[in-house]
Parts: structure tokens; sequence; C-alpha cells
């Protein structure tokens, strides 16, 4: 199980990053558009680095959604190996069978 505080902060880039997202996304529009002047673009990237640190995506990490690991973890079902093994051991994941030996 991670600490407490890595799963808040994760959390915390998470809305930071959904919050900035529209701001960020037209900042850099103008910052890449070569047509604009180049005093424009400047402020643009001025702009852009004064906005939070953690509101960039990133800097988001995967993490396993029942325990907080950020290692070893599975996209497509957001657990971790552990939690997948265990999971899928006591049957509660469909379609999925433990093979033992």
């Amino acid at each position: 199980m991670a600490k407490k505080s890595m799963i808040e902060r994760e959390k915390k880039r998470e809305r930071l990053v959904a919050q900035y997202a529209a701001k960020r996304a037209e900042l850099k529009a103008i910052a890449n558009d070569k047509d604009k002047p180049v005093e424009e673009r400047f402020k643009a990237n001025l702009k852009l680095a004064q906005l939070p640190r953690n509101s960039s995506p990133t800097r988001l990490h995967n993490r396993c959604q029942l325990t907080g690991r950020p290692h070893a973890y599975y996209r497509k079902l957001k657990l971790s190996r552990i939690m997948l093994r265990e999971l899928g051991s006591n049957g509660e994941i469909p379609g999925m069978v433990k093979s033992s030996w």
C-alpha cells in the first residue's frame, strides 16, 4: 500500500491537469503558431511557464486504483500486478482464470 500522501499528491495533480488543460492548450497553440509575431509567441511561452508545474500532464504517474502502487501497472485494468493476481485468484475479474500447476 502506497503512502496516503503520495496518493493524495497524485489526485491533486490530476485535478490541476484537468483545471488548466484548456488554458495550457490555448497558450501552446499561440506559442507554436509560426504566423504570429515573435513577441506574442514569447509572451505565451512566459504565461505557460507561470502555470503550476503540476498542471502539466507529463507529471502524472499511473497508480493502482486499489493500492496506489506506482510500479507494474496494467493500463487496461488500472491495477498493479499484485492486485491483478489476487483478484484473478478470487475470481473477481471476469474472464480471468489463474492457472496453477
